[in-house]
């Protein structure tokens, strides 16, 4: 195992109604005006909205709202939070909603303490060195963005999709309440599913080292999402289901699974930016899409470590088996496995690697992930 710090300053706070004490947690920490962040309007038809907002008056909160971030966040929208703290001089901020919204909030509690163009930080023309607290209430499990410091955005202008990640923009406090997640519709709980296993697989596949006790939490977690996930298709309101969804979606990226690993990389994820980027399909879409293409071209370079994928997952023998036995998964939760299912024309593959090499090159992985390679294990989908 390599050396290594690992530390998480998030405080998470999970179950029932936990939400409810926003406000009173917030004030607790000094905050008196800030900005809330969410969707497209979900919030408001469920009530979980009132139910926020009474907290934060009850607790002597004043603030400022953004709306409308949707599920492949933009910049343009990140700006507009941006102007909206700075010109009402708001010292936090509270994304209330999925991964988008919290990468979104963010953003902005970044951006908002620094005077260039917070897309500097995404290019890494910048570094952030200073944020405004951020708080979340998660209504979707899938990114972990709850407690982690990473934050995925799209430029609506170039049409890149990049990302962030310091530690400064972990929230200070992260409610999780399985209940707020059960409405989630299906096809939005199959794309959660994939992007959950894709935080684990990558390292997982990539890494030079993977010791063998975070192989089995990886293992652990894939088999809990599996599992979990075909027992809230045939019931969504099943709570404990949804608690251990909830839970393992947060353990994927909050830098657990990857504490001790060395050499590893997010191909899968390089590759999908770009999907999205260009054609605004869902994120979990386009990695249920990429992984069983890359696996496919991968393979060779890590057989070891893709049989045992296969004997611990599937109880299988063989690289191919457990490839195969993933894309069969994905296909019985009705998340698509190629680019004709999400209607991306073939046409398209060299366009969308040269944008997905662009985020190579930023990654460090711009040798070995050319863009006629990237082609390539595009060909598989």
């Amino acid at each position: 195992m390599n050396a290594f710090t690992y530390y998480n300053p998030t405080r998470i706070e999970f179950g029932r109604d936990k939400e409810n004490n926003i406000g009173q947690m917030i004030a607790e920490q000094g905050v008196k005006k800030l900005l809330i962040v969410y969707g497209t309007g979900s919030i408001k038809k469920n009530g979980l909205y009132n139910r926020v907002i009474e907290s934060l008056k009850s607790a002597g909160i004043a603030y400022e709202e953004l709306d409308g971030v949707v599920s492949n966040p933009l910049l343009s929208r990140v700006q507009d939070g941006i102007d909206l703290v700075k010109s009402h001089n708001l010292q936090a901020v509270l994304g209330v909603g999925g991964g988008s919204v919290v990468d979104s909030a963010k953003a902005i509690a970044a951006g908002a303490l620094y005077s260039g163009n917070v897309w500097d930080f995404f290019i890494q023309k910048a570094s952030i060195t200073a944020a405004l607290p951020v708080y979340t209430i998660m209504t979707l499990a899938a990114t972990a963005s709850e407690m982690n410091g990473n934050s995925v955005v799209m430029n609506d202008t170039t049409h890149q999709k990049y990302s962030i990640a310091s530690v400064l923009v972990n929230p200070k406090i992260s409610i999780i309440n399985p209940e707020l997640m059960m409405s989630v519709p299906p096809e939005y709980l199959a794309y959660s599913a994939t992007d959950i296993i894709a935080h684990t697989i990558e390292v997982y596949f990539t890494a030079t080292d993977h010791p063998h006790f975070q192989s089995r939490l990886v293992e652990s977690i894939i088999k809990t999402v599996i599992e979990t996930t075909e027992i809230l298709l045939k019931d969504p309101l099943n709570y404990d289901a949804r608690a251990e969804f909830a839970w393992a979606s947060t353990q994927a990226l909050n830098g657990l699974t990857n504490s001790g690993t060395g050499g590893g990389n997010f191909p899968n994820h390089m590759i999908e930016h770009a999907l999205s980027a260009l054609f605004n399909i869902a994120h979990g879409a386009g990695l249920s899409i990429v992984i069983p293409a890359w696996m496919k071209w991968y393979k060779a370079k890590n057989t070891p470590q893709f049989e045992r994928f296969a004997k611990e997952v599937f109880a299988l023998d063989t690289a191919d088996e457990g490839i195969a036995a993933l894309e069969q998964w994905f296909r019985s939760i009705k998340t698509p496995t190629t680019l004709a299912e999400a209607d991306i024309p073939r046409e398209r593959i060299a366009e969308i690697a040269e944008n997905a090499h662009g985020l190579a090159v930023l990654w460090g992985m711009g040798e070995t992930y050319s863009a006629a390679t990237i082609a390539e294990i595009l060909q598989n989908g």
